[in-house]
Order: structure tokens, then sequence, then C-alpha cells
């Protein structure tokens, strides 16, 4: 009997892995709990870190194009002091809708990591086909971004413009979307020139 072995540290383990004790059981409940817990909040965090108007112009080919021309536009200033940011335009509010617009994201890093568009050149180059992208994404989800601030439903048509009053009272009618025609609203637009605009 004295010369029976004690089971080795690794078969140890494994018994206790496959009949835990409840204080072991209860221990790896509360520990993957609180792991839980700081994987969503630092997942979280870093959701909304990214999506920072701070975030999106840190890299130049942002900073030095669009933004500049963002910056000449009443998005960025205006009467009211109401400013859309990046963010508010260019990424769904809604839960699964910004995570599916983070994932495209992933290929316009692509553009920055490899150079595709990190030259003014590169970037006007390029402008037609982002643009386009972007607009085919706005007009799929009915121009979400923009109704979160202009909604047709709250629009007061007797306090507009007389052009502006009868073309949204068309777009109503119509069933179009903001993205429609309010596609060079906060930046240059692209050489259109041969181009079928009609999303």
């Amino acid at each position: 009997m004295a010369n029976e072995k004690k089971p080795g540290l690794i078969r140890r383990l494994w018994q206790w892995f496959w009949r835990p004790s409840r204080l072991a059981l209860g221990t790896l409940l509360l520990g993957g709990f609180a792991a839980g817990i700081i994987f969503w909040g630092g997942f979280n965090t870093g959701m909304e870190m990214s999506n920072r108007e701070e975030f999106c112009i840190s890299c130049h080919e942002m900073r030095n194009n669009v933004y500049e021309e963002y910056m000449e536009t009443v998005h960025y200033n205006n009467r009211s002091g109401v400013r859309a940011t990046c963010p508010d335009c260019h990424v769904p509010h809604e839960w699964v809708p910004k995570m599916i617009r983070k994932i495209q994201a992933s290929k316009e890093l692509y553009a920055k990591i490899f150079g595709l568009i990190d030259t003014p050149q590169k970037f006007d180059e390029h402008r037609l086909t982002m643009a386009q992208n972007e607009w085919r994404r706005m007009k799929s989800n009915n121009s979400q971004e923009c109704r979160n601030c202009h909604n047709f439903e709250f629009m007061d048509l007797t306090a507009q413009k007389t052009v502006a009053a009868t073309m949204h009272d068309q777009a109503i009618k119509n069933g179009q979307t903001c993205i429609d025609c309010h596609k060079g609203i906060a930046h240059k637009l692209p050489d259109m020139t041969g181009i079928d605009t009609g999303y």
C-alpha cells in the first residue's frame, strides 16, 4: 500500500476540472461573470473611442481632405450652434448596424495602411468610388444618420424657403430619402462626368 503512487498534478487538475467542488464552481462562475463585465466594458469603451471625431481625423487622409471641406459647411458652423460630427453622419446609432459599419470600416483601414489614399491626388482618384459606396449605404438604410436629426415628419414646410419646401414635399410624395438630393452636403462632390447618379 505504501508503494502506491499518488496521482500526478495533471491528473488531479483534470479530475478537479470534471468534478469541481461547489466552492470551485462558484469561483468559476463569479470569475467568468467579472471577466464578462470587464470585456464588455472594454469593448464598449473601444467602440466609443473609435466613434469620436478626433479618432476619425487622426489619419491625415481625412484631416487634410474631407475634414477641411466639412469645416466650410453648415454642419460644422451654423446659427444654431449644433454640430454634426463625422460619426453622426457616417456611423449608425443602433448597435447592430453600428457593428456592421465598423466591420465595413476595416476595408477603409486597409486603404490607409497600404497607401491607396495617402496623398491628395490618390484620395481624389478614389473619391468617386468612396462616395458611391457611402451613398449606396445611406440609400439602403433610408438615410438613417440624416434622419436622426432631420425628419420629414417633423419638418414645418411652411417655415422653409419656397424651393426647399417644394423639393421636400416632392421627396415625401416620391418616397425619396435625404441622400437622393443632398450628395454634396458636407463634402466636395467627386468628378461625376459620365456617371449615372440615379441611386
